[in-house]
């Protein structure tokens, strides 16, 4: 299934979450915070929204950091995924 985002959203893919503390212990995933770095895989054309005009400035295959609460988490052939606005991400990673 394929995803097209509308106006000024994107989908996201959540890069795994680190399985290991910087000194070796191993977690759970219950204790593994939720990662806040994403791939991107979708983007909406952009457009008018509430009356501005929006420029995307992200694109497919960006690796991104985004709000920890943004979006809405969706599983899509067995993959989760998160659509959120633009405007909840807040850097690109280079």
């Amino acid at each position: 299934m394929q995803i097209k985002p509308l106006f000024d959203r994107i989908v996201i893919k959540a890069v795994d979450a680190e399985e290991k503390t910087k000194s070796g212990i191993v977690l759970l995933a219950k204790d593994q915070e939720k990662p806040q770095m994403a791939e991107v895989i979708a983007v909406g054309p952009g457009g008018m929204v509430d009356g501005k005009e929006i420029v995307m400035q992200v694109k497919v295959g960006d690796k991104v950091l985004y709000s920890k609460y943004a979006g809405s988490e969706f599983k899509i052939d067995g993959k989760e995924v998160t659509i959120m606005r633009q405007s909840d991400v807040l850097a690109i990673v280079e």
